[in-house]
Formats: structure tokens, C-alpha cells, sequence
């Protein structure tokens, strides 16, 4: 089936966002990229703000119902972690938004109210995820610990892409979603009952591993 021009022009416009920035792509740039002209590409968005809004609006529906799942379904344990690398690679496939998110939410206030209401959810989410592992006797944690850490959580499946690629300007998502992950479980790692402390060290192991791939 072929795609039609106004989700050719969503897809386009979210590549050259995220690979060069959104302030530095202009309407222009994505009908020339497309080879259609800017009344085409006007007949379809009426500027470039109806398009992060329509991409904005994309990102919301698939991240909630990824944030939601915990909510209404307990994860196991093997699957809280591989529940981060799903949470990840959402985040970069969106990752414009990230990118220059301060801009973005003063610029565009609907996106803004959406977006505190994201954080929002993600902490709920993150304070579920440790509350099951407590109860799973994975974590011991004073009640005074639990909103600490779980902040910390929130705040790293936020911005830790923008952060290490603005450190060390990697584009290899591989590695960006491993060290996010190490660095989630290394928060918890004071709090990992005996029996589960090997999940720290098979976290820095699966790291290392994708750091050793890239490197040969």
C-alpha cells in the first residue's frame, strides 16, 4: 500500500528532525526533501507547527500506552528491565523533542500541558515498578528512599539520550539504550537484596559488551 503524502510528509519531517535538529529544518527543507512543492506541503500542514503537533500527538499515543502497560499489568522481573529499552527507544525515536525540549514547551503551550502530564505518568509508572520489586523482595528500601530514587529514574528516562550525546556526540543507539539502563540500575543497585545483586553485574556486562562492539 502506498503511503499517503500527508504521513510521507510526517515520516520526512521526523527524520530531518531528529538528524538535524528541528530549529534547523524549515518547511522548505521537508518539501524539498520529499520533491513536492511548499503548496503541497501547505495543502497538507499549515506550517511547520501543525506538524510537530501531529508528530507530537503520535509520540503521546505510543508512549502512554508503553507507560500505561506497568499500570495494568504487573511486569516480572525480567521484564522490568527489558521494559527500559522499550521506554528508550521510544524516547529516541522521538528524540527532537528531547533534544530541544526546553524550546519546544515554551513555543508550543499545547505540547507543554501534555508533556507535564507525561512526567507525570512516568513517575506513577517508575513508583509502580519498584514498588513490585519490593514486594518481590528484589529491593529493600526505606519509604523515605523510594520517591529519591524514583526521581532519579524519571529524570534519566527523560534526558539521558540528549545527555550522553551531547557528551560524547554518539549516534549509536545501542550503546545510548545500554548505558541508560546501567546507569537506572546503578541507582538501585544499593537497594538489590543478595540474591539479586548479580542484576547489577549482568547490567555493566551487557554495557560493556555493546561499548566493546562499537569500539571494534
Amino acid at each position: 500500500m502506498r503511503m499517503k503524502t500527508k504521513d510521507k510528509i510526517l515520516a520526512t519531517s521526523l527524520l530531518l528532525f531528529n538528524d538535524e535538529g528541528e530549529p534547523n529544518v524549515t518547511t522548505v527543507d521537508i518539501a524539498h526533501e520529499l520533491d513536492i512543492s511548499p503548496g503541497n506541503l501547505y495543502y497538507h500542514f499549515k506550517g511547520k507547527e501543525a506538524i510537530i503537533d501531529s508528530l507530537y500527538a503520535q509520540f503521546d499515543v505510543e508512549i502512554t500506552d508503553i507507560l500505561r502497560a506497568p499500570l495494568e499489568k504487573e511486569l516480572s522481573i525480567e521484564d522490568s528491565w527489558f521494559y527500559l529499552y522499550v521506554v528508550f527507544e521510544q524516547i529516541y525515536s522521538f528524540r527532537f523533542l528531547y533534544q530541544n525540549l526546553t524550546d519546544i514547551l515554551q513555543r508550543y503551550e499545547p505540547i507543554n500541558k501534555k508533556f507535564r502530564r507525561l512526567l507525570d505518568l512516568k513517575a506513577k509508572t517508575t513508583e509502580k515498578i519498584i514498588d513490585a520489586l519490593i514486594d518481590a523482595d528484589v529491593l529493600d528500601m526505606e519509604a523515605d528512599d523510594i520517591a529519591s530514587v524514583c526521581e532519579t529514574i524519571t529524570v534519566t528516562l527523560t534526558y539521558w539520550i540528549t545527555y550522553r550525546q551531547l557528551r560524547t556526540k554518539t549516534e549509536n543507539e545501542v550503546v545510548l539504550f545500554h548505558e541508560g539502563v546501567f546507569q537506572i540500575v546503578h541507582a538501585i543497585a544499593p537497594y538489590l537484596t543478595p540474591q539479586y545483586k548479580h542484576i547489577y553485574l549482568e547490567s555493566r556486562q551487557l554495557y560493556n559488551a555493546a561499548i566493546s562492539q562499537l569500539e571494534n
